[in-house]
């Protein structure tokens, strides 16, 4: 057993975790710019923890401009083995109700003003992506969840839109009876993405705040009703965070799902065609196969 660094990715309503013994603030330097904001780690039952808040303590950074490259790098740096995200969402489904918690298993990558790899010329790498989630921390966040309390679908598909606006009535019909997805936001992608790239495993629990404007109930998101599940959800996601360490605590040495070992064929320049400048910048998240 390998001992775990559990990464908690806080989103909207999210900016801090209680209990950590040995809290810190930390300020990390990544190649790829300043993170969101300094990561809070510590240890929770025993077991390391690192907190960054996705949008910046305050709600500083709005969707499109969150620095996921710089954040990503910053976790792997600091040693973080798994990755848990937890963001706002709206939903598609009925059964699939405010205040509920979805454990994502899928993407829909609808984003296009962001950058979506640590890779590019100069050295050039493409990891699979069919299972983008690690199905061993998924679990351990479901099950971490219903024993918060909270309503947990485990499986669901995630349509990551660009934002900041919400959808429009068409585009909400669109994602849900033609493509089939399940819940909507603004921040999935191209974080799992770049998780995959960093071999980190990754989870991603979605949490319920409206039913977007699909729903004749709710023709138009309603800011204020939003923020009151949100405040709730921001509460019960912290509980399942508090639990999450008991579903962790044993961590096999090689990740079932071989998140731990994406980079092991998928980097395709030639050692001798790589860029000296970009490989410097990759020594965090791919240094295991570039030998840095």
């Amino acid at each position: 057993m390998a001992q775990p660094m559990i990464g908690v990715i806080g989103g909207s309503g999210v900016y801090q975790i209680e209990g950590l013994a040995d809290a810190e603030w930390r300020h990390v330097d990544t190649p790829w710019g300043a993170p969101s904001d300094a990561i809070l780690t510590g240890l929770l039952d025993g077991i390391a923890m690192a907190f960054l808040p996705r949008h910046g303590r305050g709600h500083v950074h709005a969707p499109s401009e969150v620095p996921f490259r710089a954040n990503i790098d910053a976790l792997k740096r600091l040693g973080v083995t798994d990755v848990l995200a937890v963001s706002a969402c709206g939903s598609f489904r009925e059964e699939m109700a405010p205040g509920d918690f979805v454990v994502v298993d899928q993407y829909i990558d609808r984003t296009f003003a962001r950058a979506k790899s640590f890779f590019g010329t100069g050295c050039v790498a493409h990891v699979a992506f069919s299972h983008p989630t690690c199905a061993r921390l998924s679990e351990a966040a479901a099950q971490a969840g219903t024993a918060a309390g909270v309503r947990v679908h485990r499986g669901g598909t995630y349509l990551a839109m660009e934002g900041p606006q919400f959808s429009t009535l068409a585009e909400s019909r669109l994602y849900r009876e033609v493509w089939g997805a399940d819940v909507i936001g603004m921040t999935g992608m191209p974080e799992a993405k770049l998780a995959r790239e960093a071999e980190l495993c990754y989870a991603s629990v979605a949490m319920v705040t409206d039913y977007d404007c699909w729903h004749p109930g709710h023709d138009a998101v309603d800011v204020a009703a939003v923020i009151r599940t949100l405040t709730q959800n921001s509460a019960n996601a912290r509980t399942l965070v508090a639990r999450l360490p008991a579903h962790l605590g044993d961590r096999p040495a090689a990740c079932p799902c071989g998140c731990d070992r994406a980079l092991e064929h998928a980097i395709m320049t030639a050692p001798n065609k790589r860029d000296a400048a970009l490989v410097a910048r990759l020594d965090a998240v791919a240094g295991r196969v570039l030998g840095a």
